[in-house]
C-alpha cells in the first residue's frame, strides 16, 4: 500500500539501479516543499533534529556509533574521501578486482600519480571470493576495497573473512556497500570494516544525490581530511575565529550544506525499514529470490 506503482499491476525489479519512492516519502517531501515556500523557510533547528534521528537509525542499520557516520553526495565521492585522505607513499599497493563497478576503481586508480600501485584480482565465472582476495594480498598492500554485493552477478562476498585478515595484518579494509545495504544485513564491527561508502537511492529507497560514509575511529586518527569546510571544525559558529580545530567525529567530512531533501527522504525510508524490521527485510528478500529462481527454472531459465 506504500508503493503506488503496484496498484497498476507493475512488478519493479530495478532497485539495483534506482529504488522507487514510497508514498510516505512523497508526502513528507511535498509537505516540506510547502513549508519552505510558505512558512518555515529557514528551519535549520528542525533539520538538525532530523539529521540526528537519521544517524541513529543508520547506526542501528550497520551497527556503529552515530559519531562514525557522515553524509556525502554519492558513493564515488565517499570513496574519494578515503583515497585522498590517506598519506600514501611510493610503492604502497591497493587491491581491487576486475568486476568492480567503476565507482570503486577510479578513485584508487587516480592515486597512481603518487606512485601507488593498483593490483586487480582476476574473477572466475564473474565471482571473486574472499579467499581469492586474501591470497592476492602482497607485502606492500595498504588497502583492500571490495563491493559488499557485486553489481553484475549479485555475488555477496564474505566481508567477515576479509576484514579479519586485514585487521590482523594492519591493512585498511574498504567496502562499497550500495548494492547490499537495504536488502541484506551488514555489521561493520563484526566485519572489521574500516571505511564504507553507500548511496541511498537503490535498496534503501532514498533519493539520488545522498550517500553516507562510515569511518572507523582508529582509521580516522591515521588519516587527514583532504577537503575541509566551515562545518569541519569544532566551533563552527564562531564564524570569524579562524581556527582549524578539526572535529574528531566523522562529521569532519561534512564540510558544508547537506542535502536537506535527501536526508528527509532517507529518514522517512529508514523509519519504514525500522518499522518493518531490518532482519525481516533480508529474510523477505531471500525468500522472494528463491521463489523467483524456482519459477524461472520451471520454465527453463537458469539464473546466474
Amino acid at each position: 500500500s506504500n508503493f503506488p506503482f503496484l496498484k497498476n499491476g507493475i512488478v519493479y525489479f530495478n532497485h539495483a539501479s534506482t529504488g522507487p519512492f514510497s508514498s510516505i516519502v512523497v508526502n513528507r517531501l511535498s509537505n516540506l516543499l510547502k513549508e519552505k515556500s510558505e512558512s518555515k523557510i529557514d528551519d535549520y533547528v528542525s533539520f538538525l533534529k532530523v539529521v540526528d534521528e537519521t544517524k541513529h537509525l543508520l547506526a542501528q542499520l550497520i551497527n556503529c556509533d552515530i559519531s562514525r557516520t557522515a553524509f556525502v553526495d554519492n558513493t564515488s565521492n565517499g570513496l574519494n574521501i578515503l583515497a585522498q585522505s590517506i598519506n600514501w607513499k611510493k610503492g604502497n599497493r591497493i587491491l581491487l578486482n576486475d568486476v568492480e563497478f567503476p565507482a570503486n576503481v577510479y578513485p584508487f586508480l587516480n592515486l597512481k600519480r603518487f606512485g601507488v600501485e593498483v593490483d586487480f584480482v582476476k574473477s572466475e565465472n564473474g565471482i571473486v571470493t574472499a579467499e581469492q582476495i586474501i591470497n592476492s594480498i602482497k607485502p606492500g598492500t595498504k588497502l583492500v576495497s571490495v563491493s559488499f554485493v557485486q553489481f553484475l552477478s549479485g555475488y555477496k562476498i564474505d566481508l567477515e573473512k576479509i576484514g579479519k585478515y586485514c585487521r590482523a595484518n594492519d591493512i585498511i579494509f574498504c567496502v562499497d556497500g550500495i548494492q547490499g545495504i537495504g536488502a541484506v544485513r551488514i555489521d561493520v564491527k563484526k566485519c572489521n570494516i574500516d571505511f564504507l561508502s553507500c548511496g541511498t537511492q537503490k535498496w534503501l529507497l532514498g533519493m539520488q544525490g545522498l550517500a553516507f560514509i562510515f569511518v572507523d575511529e582508529e582509521l580516522q586518527k591515521k588519516i587527514y581530511p583532504a577537503n575541509v569546510g566551515w562545518l569541519s571544525v569544532e566551533n563552527a559558529w564562531n564564524l570569524l575565529d579562524y581556527k582549524l580545530d578539526l572535529k574528531t567525529s566523522a562529521n569532519v567530512f561534512q564540510g558544508g550544506t547537506l542535502n536537506t531533501f535527501g536526508i528527509y527522504a532517507f529518514n522517512t525510508s529508514l523509519n519504514l525499514f525500522n518499522d518493518f524490521g531490518f532482519d525481516n527485510v533480508e529474510s523477505e528478500v531471500l525468500s522472494n529470490t528463491k521463489y523467483f529462481i524456482n519459477k524461472l527454472k520451471a520454465i527453463g531459465l537458469d539464473c546466474v
